[in-house]
């Protein structure tokens, strides 16, 4: 079964009504052999804060050592981002292999006129999902309710009720009374039910669930306004927990606070509003019911609990903010937060779908000074007039329409000036669209034959038929994308025009993604891309347009851009700048790449040799060998002298099984090296997971911070922003290395890809620029050798992402599967880095730098022998 077919069947199931009960769950999930019974639940229920909540205590649990699944509603873009294990979304292969377990009993039962629904039938797939995957415990965001919804099919070990509002009232009740009564009905048997609700609500609550703990403000806060607990009279309540929200700290997190009876804790949160405070203290409570949770584990855990499309800042420069609000209580709290910033004038982008209170929404935001009403790409979008007229009426004084969420994000921008605010607002699903001027990567291709086309329509989900039509059309360039359907019919139709060709995924969902290959001569796409922006923004192509035009470098006058290596037979014309650094992708926070004013870096125009310098005494390589400060200091010496650009400092050996080492004992390792060769001729980078590590190391002389944990400590980023520093961002399952922890990809390098992508953008919102976050894949981290060598082969690709790429693989365990043992992989390593070099990498990172140099220069010597003299 090929992943299109699997999402369309799931999808085909919108057509049956939602229907209370927990009855037709629970016979799926008999027929899947009740995969739920070894798996420990926690379900959060609530009008609003709930994805919120989940998100902050599964974080918390995988910082203490648990591994968690994740199950939330709806999606940004990607259906599987519904069902995450340990952060990672389920994979499509795991799609397809539920909908095969489940799909003849799910048409058996509708032929009965008994079929699961949509959100049931992915409610079994995530239960599934977490059994098969052998999770310790799982978080279930629930649906709607309590009492009858599908998640409650479980037997939680605990479980939380956020917030209580009048909504769904055909199916809860009428008052806030009756909907609170149907929510409490999560409450676990074992423990107490912990809730941010207060008042009359509160008491209907321990009228079903009896044990309660409350969470919330203290009395004087709660009495002025900031309880957000859905009660509505301003009741001041005494919560158990009590909450404190400190204000923002910065342009992205605020400061929280949680005080219990027996424990409390001050941290940071990536989630701005004060009901975000009460949010942070519930998964807190809940992280505490549930095991021994150390108070490092939750303040890291909450501070790392990133959130895309909630109240989510991608620019100050204007003030850029994305948020999910899709009823009146969340648009309050959007007004309350957004009252915190600075800004002249507020543009507003508004879609929401057509069973919202479009008029108290409008009226509890704050008063915009332009609007431009839209509508996201689904059947249940309102029309764009109807909310046209909702803002008119409420006294906006410009009001404009625009057809696609991507073009009316670019009308509020181009009108806004640098002071302002521009707002996008109204669902999850016109936020989504919104987000996909940051997010989408136009992936090139290298196609060396008709097997390469093969592959590159395969892993798009292209049916199997146009595969084999296509692939000799798939010879000169050939870009892979994802699209809204809207978009990629438009781009398709356009292309074929012009004389190109362009597949696209079986899969055809207003609201999902659609993979497109796009395939064509360079010339036929300068066309295009002519084509696409003399139009007026159709479908927000102004932005693929822009895309394409930086991928394929359309406006250079010379230089290889990414273009350049998806010629049929391989080869590359022009000169070997960085496809990185062409880049005009749009920035979130920070500095643009014309703007940037940190270092003139050694790979902005050709591959840089970073040398690694481990002062430890148990790397996998040369553990032991200059952990002595004046060895450490010769090794730097020689390896400069041997023409290394980088040297790369390590205090903590990060191979299987390596014992993680204190941070003072980290630093008593590298800041006296790196003190004592900060004036050498090279830069410094210092190899750390540890934000502490990596500032001190940053004040002694150091320039470039190499994380492989990819920003798992939340503080990184800051640091890297604060010192102005280079930040290599590394993809990693774990660090250090945990032996045999398989990890499923569909597609290693587009997974990968995937993955970065959203910790790239979590450096930027710190003040980061894309010239200065560096993008690893990660050898050897999660990945067998057969994907190692995957990565090496289409190294090109990473350039998507608009930064420099960076290749670790000396001397690593990879080379087994070319006969080559550890002590015996040197030739391996330095064929390894003249072939990253071939492909476009920015850096090679490697123990020996003479042979690696020589390696990495005939590479690019065979790239372009007039420009690479080295005698010159």
């Amino acid at each position: 079964m090929e992943y299109h077919e699997a999402a369309d069947f799931l999808f085909d199931l919108r057509r049956f009504r939602p229907k209370p009960g927990t009855e037709s769950t629970a016979r799926l999930l008999a027929h899947l052999e009740n995969p739920h019974e070894t798996v420990d639940f926690v379900q959060i229920a609530g009008s609003n804060g709930k994805g919120s909540t989940a998100r902050m205590l599964e974080r918390t649990l995988r910082e203490a050592g648990y591994s968690v699944g994740l199950y939330t509603s709806p999606h940004l873009e990607d259906l599987r981002e519904r069902v995450r294990v340990d952060g990672r979304k389920m994979s499509r292969a795991a799609v397809c292999d539920y909908v095969d377990a489940a799909r003849e009993y799910i048409t058996e039962r509708g032929a009965d006129g008994e079929s699961p629904t949509f959100f049931e039938t992915m409610t079994a797939m995530a239960i599934w999902q977490f059994g098969r995957e052998d999770v310790d415990i799982a978080v279930l965001e629930v649906g709607i309710g309590g009492k009858y919804d599908a998640t409650s099919v479980v037997d939680p070990i605990a479980s939380a009720v956020t917030s209580v509002t009048l909504e769904h009232t055909g199916i809860l009740g009428d008052t806030v009374e009756e909907i609170a009564r149907d929510k409490a009905h999560v409450a676990p048997a074992g423990a107490p039910l912990v809730t941010g609700v207060t008042g009359s609500p509160l008491e209907a609550i321990r009228d079903v669930a009896g044990d309660v703990v409350t969470v919330g403000p203290a009395p004087d806060a709660a009495a002025s306004g900031a309880d957000d607990g859905g009660d509505g009279d301003g009741t001041a309540s005494n919560p158990d927990v009590r909450v404190a929200y400190g204000g923002r700290t910065n342009h992205t997190e605020a400061a929280v606070s949680v005080d219990a009876a027996e424990w409390d804790l001050e941290t940071r949160i990536p989630l701005l509003g004060e009901h975000q405070a009460s949010n942070a203290g519930i998964a807190a409570v809940l992280a505490r019911q549930i095991g021994d949770i150390s108070e490092t584990d939750l303040e890291r855990g909450l501070r790392s609990a990133h959130w895309p499309g909630r109240f989510e800042v991608l620019d100050t420069d204007p003030l850029t903010v994305l948020d999910g609000a899709h009823n009146p209580g969340a648009c309050e709290g959007l007004a309350e937060t957004l009252g915190t910033y600075e800004y002249d004038d507020l543009h507003l982008v508004f879609g929401a779908m057509h069973d919202k209170d479009h008029r108290e929404m409008a009226a509890a935001l704050p008063t915009p000074d332009t609007v431009v009403a839209t509508e996201p790409t689904l059947d249940r979008a309102e029309d764009r007039a109807v909310l046209a007229d909702v803002f008119a009426d409420a006294g906006v004084g410009t009001v404009r329409t625009e057809t696609a969420v991507p073009d009316a994000l670019a009308t509020a921008l181009a009108g806004a000036e640098r002071d302002d605010c521009v707002l996008v607002t109204g669902s999850l699903f016109a936020v989504a669209e919104a987000r996909s001027r940051w997010t989408r990567t136009d992936v090139p291709k290298r196609i060396r034959d008709r097997s390469d086309a093969r592959d590159a329509l395969a892993e798009a989900n292209v049916a199997a038929g146009d595969v084999e039509r296509l692939d000799g059309d798939a010879v000169h360039r050939v870009v892979r994308t994802a699209l809204r359907d809207r978009q990629a019919t438009v781009l398709k139709e356009e292309l074929l025009r012009l004389g190109g060709e362009c597949a696209l995924s079986g899969l055809e969902r207003d609201d999902e993604a659609v993979d497109a290959v796009l395939m064509g001569t360079l010339a036929q796409f300068e066309s295009l891309v002519d084509a696409l922006e003399s139009r007026s923004r159709p479908h927000g192509l102004t932005d693929v347009a822009r895309e394409l035009r930086d991928t394929l470098a359309l406006d250079a006058e010379a230089g290889v851009g990414v273009a350049d290596d998806t010629n049929i037979d391989g080869e590359t014309d022009g000169d070997a700048t960085s496809p990185a650094q062409s880049a005009g992708r749009p920035h979130a926070v920070g500095r643009t790449t014309a703007d940037s004013s940190g270092p003139d870096y050694p790979w902005t125009d050709r591959t840089a040799v970073m040398g690694i310098l481990n002062v430890t005494p148990d790397s996998f390589h040369d553990g032991g060998e200059y952990d002595a400060l004046e060895d450490a200091v010769a090794r730097a010496e020689a390896m400069i002298e041997n023409d290394a650009d980088v040297i790369d400092i390590g205090g903590e050996s990060t191979r299987p099984g390596a014992a993680p080492v204190s941070v003072d004992e980290e630093l008593e390792r590298v800041v006296p090296v790196i003190e004592r060769i900060a004036d050498l001729d090279a830069l410094i980078s210092v190899d750390t997971r540890r934000a502490a590590v990596a500032d001190a190391a940053l004040e002694a002389g150091a320039d470039v911070i190499n994380d492989v944990s990819g920003l798992e400590d939340p503080e990184m980023r800051f640091v890297a922003a604060e010192h102005d520093a280079g930040l290599v961002v590394m993809h990693s399952i774990d660090a250090p290395v945990v032996p045999d922890h398989d990890v499923e990809y569909d597609d290693v390098v587009a997974d990968v890809i995937d993955q970065l992508s959203e910790r790239i953008l979590l450096a930027e919102k710190a003040g980061l620029d894309r010239s200065q976050i560096i993008v690893d894949p990660g050898i050897g981290f999660g990945k067998s050798a057969a994907e190692n060598f995957e990565l090496l082969d289409r190294l090109d690709e990473f350039h998507a992402l608009g930064c420099p790429v960076l290749f670790g693989h000396s001397h690593k365990s990879m080379f087994e599967r070319v006969g080559r043992e550890a002590g015996e992989r040197l030739e391996a390593t330095v064929a390894a880095s003249a072939l990253a070099a071939d492909r476009g990498a920015d850096l090679v990172r490697v123990h020996d730098v003479p042979e690696n140099v020589a390696a990495v220069r005939t590479a690019l010597a065979a790239r372009d022998p007039e420009r690479f003299d080295w005698n010159a």
